[in-house]
């Protein structure tokens, strides 16, 4: 914060649809404790367990979205004696007396500055302390933290550890260090100097009667104090008496699967979930098999503990094999706010060795099937996993989505015909100068009982119902005219669109489309047309023709999902091309095997020889990035930067 001298509650829960790495980020350089979310199902409930007092809901460009959790949190936030921040776009401020009603306490106008936020966030924090108290003088919140001044090296821990570990509230450096063994102690003083200059690591231990710690340590450069906020992995078995399926918080395969045949047998229509961490290779090779197995050990009980806290106790969780888990589900109708609660859980970092290593997770859904038995659900559970690490995005797929895709194609036809089919718009940015540059639209179809539908599922529905050119026309349309009404501050951008196989074999489709750039009044030279691997058709001369025309009327043309088939170097000699996009899987290889930095490298090198700009897609981490420029890349998509996003937030960011 602006002032640093701050209790070690300040810790704060942020919901943001759209913008929450940018606040994250915010908060975090201000000196607050992030606990982060971006979708809002649990939301609530997960801010009552974070043990902070302030909440942060960004409504900024998702007022339906804000305004729906509003009265839960706004509940929450009464029982934890705390308070809610709302932050609101400048046209919906007529959306505040809504958001107050809900039991809002503050609120914050957008556009504003990062001074601006911090200062919001400690007028709120000033409320939570006169109504709420200090946590100095008793105030229950359970939160398991400390912070230790380096000026007088003198740590103070919360009530809720002092009392945890048996310790003052207020001792020497000295005095908490003597309460490890002498490797931990190592750990936790390496952890401490590692954050001197700021920024964030983590270290963990076990302690005699508490069990396994993992101390999230942050720090701001010019700020005394540095802050750690301890997630719980509770008891950890023997090290002798352990064997790989005796797992704290899990059953054992067998187990999980009689509890789920009882359901099945007396009629629930239970779900199985499949969970498989998606990099514990990486993690077994490059730190070796003890590291592994005590990945395997926090990720069960991070598992278990999400189960629990979301479905209490109408739910199993089981160890299957190597780094997979079985979660049966009581009632299927919980099983998709728990899947979401799983990978969000999962999807923070682990401390391994005292660093923070990113694992992530796939998962694969089924609910059953009347009369099904237990092995054909988790049959169909596992097939949904296997889609789901083979899919270049999602990471959770649910079974018979086919189904799914069915009935979406019944709708798909009125939602053309009136305009519920949207566009948004996810930027790609310069690597050397940071600064966006362009963005590709994306169809998004928020279904009223399926909810957001992407793109993918929409052109498989609109196959299912032969609307594959009227949504590719609907879509090109409207975001062309779309981007022709952008504001000043988007002038310059250029805008990247889809075409699909149908479209390149269409009969006079260059005309038809630079017809219809035309009449949206966007400039031929602003945009790109971009073609998949899987996209094109078998006769390249025919698809190389209508690409030459388009490149002499002005547009450019990229080839997307670069490396995904297995015609790519063909595509790359038969076809005109001006960018190179490197599918999402390939870029976020890059922080994998040294064999797949290679793999990288190989493709990146052969693109700029070509002549061709290279663009990575699905990039998520500042160390892909990193990766990737020393590579030669030139610009990026993904997370990293943004989500795609509706054009008001676009311009938002773009200002900014």
């Amino acid at each position: 914060m602006v002032s640093s001298d701050h209790s070690t509650g300040d810790s704060l829960f942020l919901l943001s649809f759209r913008q929450r790495g940018e606040l994250s980020a915010i908060a975090a350089a201000a000196g607050w404790r992030v606990v982060a979310a971006r979708r809002s199902d649990g939301a609530a409930r997960r801010y009552l367990g974070s043990g902070a007092a302030l909440a942060v809901l960004d409504a900024r460009g998702a007022l339906g979205e804000g305004l729906a959790v509003a009265g839960a949190f706004g509940d929450a936030a009464r029982v934890r004696g705390g308070a809610l921040l709302v932050l609101v776009s400048r046209d919906d401020v007529g959306a505040l007396g809504d958001f107050y009603a809900a039991g809002a306490t503050h609120f914050l106008v957008s556009p504003f500055t990062e001074a601006e936020f911090a200062q919001t966030l400690r007028f709120a924090w000033r409320f939570v302390e006169r109504v709420a108290g200090d946590w100095d003088r008793g105030r229950a919140i359970e939160l398991l933290g400390w912070r230790y001044n380096r000026r007088s090296r003198r740590l103070r821990l919360t009530p809720a550890l002092a009392k945890r570990l048996d310790m003052a509230q207020e001792v020497s450096l000295d005095t908490a260090l003597r309460t490890l063994g002498s490797d931990d102690r190592t750990a936790a003083a390496a952890a401490v100097r590692r954050v001197s200059a700021g920024g964030a690591t983590a270290f963990a231990h076990d302690h005699p009667g508490v069990g396994r710690l993992v101390h999230h340590v942050q720090a701001v450069a010019d700020d005394p104090w540095i802050h750690g906020l301890i997630e719980e992995l509770g008891s950890v078995p023997d090290a002798a008496a352990e064997t790989d399926d005796a797992l704290e918080g899990a059953f054992d395969a067998g187990a999980a699967r009689a509890w789920l045949d009882r359901r099945l047998r007396r009629g629930d229509r239970a779900s199985a979930i499949l969970v498989a961490l998606s990099r514990f290779d990486l993690v077994n090779s490059g730190y070796g098999r003890p590291a592994g197995d005590a990945l395997i050990r926090a990720a069960v009980r991070r598992i278990a503990v999400a189960a629990r806290t979301t479905l209490g106790k109408h739910q199993v969780v089981a160890r299957m094999k190597g780094p997979e888990f079985l979660v049966g589900v009581e009632e299927a109708a919980d099983a998709e706010a728990l899947a979401e609660a799983l990978v969000e859980a999962l999807a923070r970092p682990f401390a391994i060795d005292g660093t923070l290593v990113a694992v992530g997770a796939r998962l694969g859904v089924a609910a059953a099937r009347t009369g099904e038995d237990v092995d054909a659900l988790v049959r169909r559970a596992n097939d949904a996993l296997d889609d789901a690490r083979a899919s270049d995005g999602a990471t959770i797929r649910v079974a018979d989505e086919p189904v799914i895709a069915e009935a979406l194609s019944v709708d798909l036809r009125r939602a053309i015909e009136s305009g519920e089919i949207a566009v948004v718009f996810q930027p790609q940015v310069a690597i050397a100068t940071g600064k966006i540059v362009g963005v590709e639209a994306l169809a998004r179809w928020e279904h009223p009982r399926f909810g957001a539908v992407g793109a993918d599922q929409l052109f498989a529905a609109a196959d299912r119902a032969d609307l594959g050119l009227a949504l590719s026309d609907h879509i090109q349309r409207l975001a062309l005219k779309t981007a022709t009404g952008w504001p000043a501050t988007l002038s310059a951008l250029r805008l990247s669109i889809n075409l699909t196989a149908a479209d390149i074999a269409r009969p006079g489709f260059a005309d038809i489309l630079l017809d219809r750039i035309d009449a949206a009044g966007f400039a031929r030279s602003r945009l790109t047309v971009e073609i998949t691997e899987s996209g094109l058709i078998d006769d390249l001369s025919a698809a190389s023709v209508l690409l030459t025309e388009l490149r002499q009327a002005g547009c450019r043309v990229a080839i997307d999902d670069f490396g995904t088939g297995y015609s790519s170097l063909a595509y790359l000699k038969a076809l005109p091309l001006d960018y190179l996009k490197i599918d999402r899987k390939l870029a976020q290889d890059i922080a994998g095997s040294p064999r797949d930095r290679i793999v990288v490298r190989g493709v990146i090198e052969m693109a700029l020889s070509l002549g061709l700009s290279v663009i990575a897609e699905g990039v998520e981490t500042p160390e892909q990035l990193d990766l990737l420029a020393k590579e030669g890349c030139q610009y990026y998509q993904g997370f990293l930067c943004s989500e795609p996003l509706a054009s008001a937030a676009l311009a938002h960011l773009v200002a900014r």
